[in-house]
């Protein structure tokens, strides 16, 4: 699909949908967890989070793999009313997550920090409204039993049983919502001058 591909993309981050989404899309890649403490400052803008530690994530593994790597890092928040619905530790604080989604509108942002080799940092944030049916108890039970959403923000993912039968509306980018705009990625990735599209 490109001609230019001789710069090595890293995947900062252990998340199969990531990983998933970066397939879909032919770039070659391999992954590189960066295993950071994932804090910020109290006071910062839960909207600037996901990019803050996007570039955190970046910047560690710029310091520990050789130079000529361009490193790509993401982090996805859950908003909803200005507050951040993390990944829930058990089935009940998921149950609560599912509860307070029910229903309503919440934004999805994923950051993406592209480390260059040349040691230049470039980020963006995309931003996916998601809109709920109603959901009942049944529903919610239903999923967290059949499909563990712990490791997921928010308690769901798009992409499973939840997404088809639960989500009313989105607007904005799909795959954001799965944890990475790999379109906007691409056309980053191109003015920076990853690679160059085949003329062919």
């Amino acid at each position: 699909m490109w001609n230019n591909l001789n710069k090595k993309l890293i995947l900062a981050s252990a998340s199969p949908r990531r990983a998933q989404i970066m397939h879909m899309a032919n770039l070659p890649f391999e992954v590189r967890p960066a295993n950071i403490d994932e804090s910020f400052p109290p006071d910062m803008p839960h909207a600037e989070v996901p990019v803050f530690l996007a570039k955190q994530k970046a910047q560690y593994l710029y310091t520990k793999l050789h130079p000529s790597n361009w490193i790509i890092a993401a982090d996805t928040v859950v908003l909803l009313q200005n507050n951040i619905l993390n990944k829930p530790a058990d089935a009940a604080e998921a149950k609560t997550m599912l509860s307070q989604l029910s229903g309503r509108t919440h934004e999805v942002i994923t950051g993406v920090a592209i480390q260059q080799a040349n040691g230049n940092l470039f980020s963006f944030s995309t931003s996916t409204q998601v809109s709920f049916w109603q959901l009942s108890e049944t529903q919610i039970n239903y999923y967290i039993a059949q499909y563990q959403p712990f490791d997921k923000a928010g308690s769901y993912a798009i992409q499973e049983w939840i997404g088809a039968v639960g989500i009313k509306e989105i607007k904005g980018c799909y795959f954001n919502v799965m944890g990475l705009p790999v379109s906007r990625l691409v056309l980053e990735l191109e003015i920076l001058g990853w690679f160059e599209p085949n003329k062919e």
